[in-house]
């Protein structure tokens, strides 16, 4: 899942430090990010944190901070875009997400800074450490919200399979709505509650195997599953048999396409992760951390693309939105898909409480600056977020609304829009005028993301108001 484990970590260890920057300007030679260290002994800054963590282990740190649980939407990009024009959007999508690190950390480079909101700070003064702080929050909100949905249509096929049972029942714990509650309360909330989560950060790892789990089965199923599907009980009325459901298509563009591009820049968003990954870096310098960027991007890219290719090759045009739900169509009792399922339910579900506290404490920032640690706002703040995450599952009817509305908005922010217009105002004109060559990338990268965020706003909205749907597993 895209974990936000790192972020938590490097955060709690850093924030004290960001926020006295923020408080009193660093001369400008102690800003030079440990591109020189001085041979004679300092008082310690926050530029000169020496980080531990290896080459490696940031690829590792990175790439589970790229993971998230848009992966579970790819194959149902593919299905309406077909695999050619698939190709050619993530390849696109990937590479600009590359130019947009290297963007931020040319800025956060220049001035000394390793946390996304203070490039904010930095370049538009407080209106843009509240900007950059209310886009992540919104995102993180998005992203729990996609992992609450899992646990909404995946628990409830879980249950029904370890009684046994080969169709839904209108017993309360087989309803998704108040599994999600239930879930809440016992195991999200005392979670969410605690002052400290570092102990969570195991998780990480957890969920990046269990994503690679998933993906074998996925590549696995693709040839033991026949097209037409074979589809199980209840699910013949909906599903397409015909021969024509198992044709591939290099080209498709219909009403669900407007999808597809937020879904894949869903599935890239790492951004503000990128900076305090920096700051654990060993020898940090821009082009080693450009090159861990690069190369996590595309062990993500070759991860992606197998996802969707195989579940794509398996389902066809009955691909639906969250690629497990397809699989039930074919055998509710898989003991194979039941064992993925138990383990992304585990993962999305511990992983909610760690993207939850980045959130809270963006929210103390912005709404209670300079407050002493308070327990009735911590508890406060947790139960607010948790009632708003918990009613817009409940409301949206399918993941492909949140995936599409969060890749709509906050991913072209975080990747595309935020990052150039730092860079444009973060680098001197002395250095880069306005007319550098530079500066009109940045300028072109930052139109680009208002086009697409845009356009995709746009067709979704009207996808909406057509009220022409597709059923999606009867979400």
């Amino acid at each position: 899942m895209k974990m936000e484990l790192e972020k938590v970590a490097n955060g709690n260890q850093h924030t004290g430090a960001a926020v006295a920057m923020d408080a009193a300007e660093v001369p400008e030679e102690e800003q030079m990010f440990l591109e020189h260290k001085s041979k004679t002994p300092k008082s310690p800054q926050f530029t000169d944190f020496e980080g531990k963590t290896s080459f490696g282990m940031s690829v590792f740190n990175l790439s589970n901070a790229i993971m998230g649980s848009g992966i579970l939407g790819l194959s149902y990009a593919m299905s309406n875009t077909g695999m050619l024009l698939f190709l050619v959007l993530l390849i696109c999508i990937a590479c600009l997400s590359c130019y947009s690190i290297h963007l931020l950390l040319r800025s956060a480079g220049f001035v000394g800074i390793r946390a996304y909101e203070h490039l904010g700070m930095r370049a538009f003064g407080q209106p843009g450490k509240i900007l950059a702080g209310v886009v992540i929050t919104l995102h993180n909100i998005g992203a729990m919200s996609s992992y609450l949905f899992i646990v909404k249509s995946e628990l409830p096929l879980v249950i029904q399979a370890f009684l046994g049972q080969t169709s839904g029942s209108d017993e309360w714990f087989m309803n998704g709505n108040y599994l999600i509650i239930l879930v809440t309360l016992a195991i999200i909330l005392p979670l969410a509650l605690m002052k400290h989560l570092g102990y969570l950060g195991y998780t990480s790892g957890f969920s990046l195997s269990c994503m690679v789990f998933f993906l074998c089965v996925v590549i696995y199923k693709r040839f033991n599953i026949a097209c037409p599907l074979e589809v199980f009980g209840n699910f013949s009325v909906s599903a397409d048999t015909s021969e024509d459901a198992c044709s591939t298509k290099f080209f498709n563009v219909n009403q669900e396409t407007a999808y597809a591009i937020p879904i894949l820049a869903f599935a890239f968003v790492c951004h503000p992760e990128v900076l305090p990954i920096y700051t654990e870096l060993r020898s940090p310098t821009k082009r080693r951390m450009q090159n861990i960027g690069n190369v996590s991007i595309l062990a993500m890219f070759v991860m992606y693309f197998l996802t969707a290719i195989f579940g794509y090759l398996t389902f066809y045009g009955n691909t639906e939105a969250e690629l497990l739900h397809t699989y039930s169509k074919v055998d509710p009792l898989d003991t194979l898909i039941l064992c993925v399922r138990l383990a992304v339910l585990v993962a999305v579900t511990l992983t909610v409480p760690v993207v939850l506290f980045p959130i809270r404490r963006a929210l103390q920032q912005l709404l209670f600056p300079g407050r002493p640690f308070h327990w009735l706002r911590h508890i406060i703040i947790a139960l607010c977020l948790l009632f708003t995450v918990n009613m817009l599952v409940i409301l949206v009817p399918n993941i492909r609304d949140i995936f599409g509305i969060t890749g709509a908005t906050t991913a072209p922010s975080l990747i595309f829009i935020l990052p150039g217009l730092f860079y444009i105002r973060i680098i001197p004109t002395e250095q880069e005028p306005l007319n550098s060559r530079p500066k009109i990338q940045a300028a072109c990268f930052t139109a680009l993301g208002f086009i697409f965020m845009t356009m995709s706003v746009t067709f979704i909205a009207v996808d909406w108001m057509s009220g022409q749907k597709r059923s999606v597993g009867g979400h």
